[in-house]
């Protein structure tokens, strides 16, 4: 549990609310496009050696293929808006939550890119 402390609190100011908006190349704001799935409470998000790591709500049966990690890129940044795709319906709720990770390969981005974290944190239920 400490592990995953330090880890948000390390993180706090990459993680960001939801965003309905962008902005266009003239500088205005324009409706984002839809993404799949749903947005996705996170207990943490680490950006770590050209690593993206998440902890997120598990009732047991959470795996990697049942989230996508939408990137976005803003000129030099990248937002990454992870979202639910697979509802987990199991019944065994995981106290630490389900650790998973993408490299910035999988993701199509450059090692050493400035990445941002575009979802809500959710502390864990005690």
């Amino acid at each position: 549990m400490t592990r995953r402390f330090v880890a948000a609190m390390a993180v706090t100011a990459l993680l960001g609310g939801c965003a309905s908006l962008s902005t266009g190349q003239d500088g205005a704001e324009v409706a984002a496009e839809p993404m799949p799935g749903q947005l996705e409470p996170i207990h943490a998000a680490a950006l770590v050696n050209n690593v993206a790591v998440f902890w997120v709500s598990s009732n047991g049966c959470t795996s990697k293929d049942d989230l996508t990690p939408i990137v976005q890129t803003h000129g030099d940044a990248s937002v990454i808006t992870l979202r639910r795709i697979a509802e987990d319906r199991c019944k065994t709720p995981l106290d630490d939550g389900f650790e998973v990770m993408w490299s910035y390969r999988e993701l199509g981005l450059e090692p050493g890119a400035s990445v941002t974290v575009n979802n809500p944190y959710q502390l864990p239920q005690t």
